[in-house]
């Protein structure tokens, strides 16, 4: 999959430009802030209808425009072309076309660009919170199947009915609101198992490849990826009937695939609390790499590879090792430094405030 060119029209600070992008390597060059990110923000959001930066549309739009637009033409591994436009817009909703039809539903979308970003925010995943390795889990499940973004969004439905529900409970159950919530704990129950499932599935396709990826930028390391939520051993309906009556006291829902954790070590450590800011920042690199593997291998076509500023964050060893490692593919990096010598650019981009130079 190639994405053969690039339009942005009032996106972010740019005003209206178009890149010709090529097959292999392309380096975008410019100093912090003129938009090298924006770019590359730009190209995933095509991919997911959504900022990697975790922004709202209207943070995308140039602040004196009311709209905002990225086209794209894609060029598929058999021969086929896709043009996609996705218009941002201040209030409403946005509207996005391929081959100038106009989408019925955002997940119609999915698939027709595949996008891998690696960018320093990354560094979330192994120190945040549990919701940004949630976050990373489904959204590789996605870009694996585009179906799993349905029963996400059913977990997601049914978590938030099911705490309205506790809220309005106000600390007490009747039995109408017994009946009631039932009905939900039924729901998230039978989404949440299925989530769940696919979920550690995920993990045991992931763990081997992510070990291997740690171990060429890092050399061989003991890496482990863990999904084993209690409920799991249990079932979901279960483990939502034993914490009814505290889930009702707190008014949310305190189980299920919503606040679950996938935990990650390195030698044998918990990579959050006691691994080096360098080993972390390799372990989430080494986990962006295996999902790309893995949709590469599936599809049999790698989706667009983007570095954004990431050698700047890598000491000279790793940095040296990722460039060596670099999977066969169309791949964008970024960079406010001078190209490395083990980067041979097929084309090169120089930015400065919003425009090619």
């Amino acid at each position: 999959m190639i994405v053969e060119h690039l339009e942005l029209v009032d996106f972010r600070n740019y005003r209206k430009e178009r890149f010709e992008l090529t097959d292999g390597t392309t380096v975008v060059l410019g100093n912090n802030g003129h938009g090298k990110t924006n770019l590359a923000e730009a190209l995933a959001y095509l991919a997911t209808l959504s900022s990697f930066r975790g922004v709202s549309n209207e943070a995308m739009i140039r602040h004196e425009a009311e709209t905002a637009v990225i086209r794209a033409t894609v060029l598929h591994p058999d021969g086929r072309r896709s043009n996609v436009d996705a218009e941002l817009s201040r209030g409403a909703p946005g509207r996005v076309q391929v081959n100038r039809q106009r989408l019925r539903r955002a997940r119609d979308l999915l698939g027709t660009i595949r996008v891998t970003v690696f960018s320093p925010d990354d560094l979330g995943i192994v120190k945040g919170s549990p919701g940004e390795r949630r976050r990373y889990v489904d959204d590789a499940l996605v870009a694996l199947s585009a179906k799993y973004d349905a029963v996400r969004l059913d977990v997601d439905r049914a978590v938030r009915q099911r705490n309205r529900l506790l809220k309005q409970m106000a600390g007490r159950m009747d039995g109408d609101d017994a009946v009631t919530l039932d009905v939900w704990d039924a729901r998230l129950a039978d989404a949440g198992e299925r989530f769940g499932e696919a979920r550690a599935a995920l993990i045991g396709r992931l763990a081997p490849i992510v070990q291997e990826a740690y171990g060429d930028l890092a050399g061989p390391t003991s890496v482990g990826l863990s999904y084993e939520p209690p409920w799991r051993t249990q079932g979901l309906a279960a483990a939502l009937a034993v914490a009814r009556t505290a889930d009702v006291r707190l008014r949310a829902s305190t189980v299920g695939p919503h606040r679950d954790d996938i935990e990650l070590s390195i030698g044998s450590l918990p990579a959050r609390s006691q691994a080096s800011q360098g080993e972390q920042r390799t372990l989430a690199l080494a986990l962006r790499l295996g999902t790309h593997r893995l949709v590469s291998e599936q599809e049999d076509s790698a989706p667009v590879l983007v570095l954004d500023d990431v050698l700047s964050e890598l000491d000279a060893s790793r940095a040296a090792a990722l460039l060596r490692h670099l999977p066969v593919g169309q791949i964008i990096i970024t960079t406010a430094g001078a190209i490395p010598d083990a980067v041979e650019p097929h084309r090169i981009i120089r930015i400065t405030d919003g425009a090619q130079v």
